[in-house]
């Protein structure tokens, strides 16, 4: 319950945050983004279509590659954080800020990209370009930040080309200011470990490598004395890499299921999970369940 609590308030000022940066500031100077929301602000100066209905209509395909490809939960969540922020979008009369346009370019990225990080935080986002970076990184061998660029080069290229090359370049600006508070709110490197102690070590192996699709690695020990016996146990360590906030969704998901997997199949056991997130200077957090 308190999972889904912290959950649902990242969501929830996840929306807010970028409703006001397209709202206060985007949006009244005609500026775009990059990602999906970029398109939808791309195609609505174009065709004049809501960007509300824009934001959930380009960004369902990639929903559904994520509820095949990252999990249902994340899926549902995303939906209900993106619908939230196409209502943000069409009902809150936010106020304009600034006229100046190099403020709306680093301001507007600063709201915009601190809401797809707090949203991401949450476990969801409201930009499905990371969906769809993560699937394709799978497919291609390339890092997630790697496609990212490419899509975002590829929309700053189309509206250089339809709209105008000072547009172009505002929004280059403007998709800068958003990465750096994806740096700021999740760290320019992620490194997640977990560490499970058991004596059921070829079904725990299965379920790692198998089921999980990880590579883990394997240590033997002994400890747990009770009435004077000791237990030999094998420990396992996995942890993953990933360097910007997409990989996070899914190592997070990875996390649930594995969580998932193991209340099924052992009901004996202990697990601990290590979470770095910053580079320097960052408290190392363990979580024993």
């Amino acid at each position: 319950m308190a999972d889904t609590l912290r959950g649902a308030l990242f969501i929830s000022l996840g929306v807010v945050s970028a409703s006001i940066g397209l709202k206060s500031f985007l949006l009244p100077s005609h500026f775009i983004d990059g990602g999906v929301t970029g398109i939808s602000l791309l195609v609505q100066q174009l065709t004049g279509i809501s960007l509300s209905l824009l934001l959930v209509v380009i960004n369902l395909p990639f929903l559904i590659l994520g509820s095949r490809t990252i999990g249902r939960q994340f899926a549902i969540r995303s939906v209900i954080a993106i619908v939230l922020l196409s209502v943000a979008v069409f009902s809150i009369p936010y106020p304009v800020v600034t006229h100046d346009k190099l403020l709306i370019a680093v301001f507007g990225g600063f709201f915009l990209g601190m809401g797809i990080g707090l949203a991401m935080r949450g476990g969801a986002v409201i930009d499905g370009t990371e969906v769809l970076a993560v699937y394709l990184s799978k497919k291609l061998g390339l890092s997630i930040g790697d496609i990212i660029l490419i899509f975002n080069i590829l929309i700053f290229s189309v509206s250089a080309h339809i709209l105008s090359l000072e547009t172009a370049l505002y929004a280059i600006l403007t998709y800068l200011s958003a990465k750096t508070v994806d740096f700021v709110i999740d760290g320019i490197e992620e490194y997640i470990g977990v560490t499970i102690i058991s004596h059921l070590s070829e079904e725990i192996r299965l379920t790692i490598t198998e089921k999980l699709g990880r590579g883990c690695t394997i240590y033997a020990g002994s400890g747990f004395r009770q009435a004077g016996r000791s237990a030999s146990l094998d420990g396992y360590h996995f942890h993953r890499h990933h360097p910007f906030g997409a990989g996070k969704i899914e190592i997070r998901s990875r996390q649930d299921r594995l969580g998932s997997l193991y209340r099924h199949e052992h009901t004996q056991r202990y697990q601990g999970r290590d979470g770095e997130e910053e580079a320097v200077g960052a408290l190392r957090r363990t979580k024993h369940q």
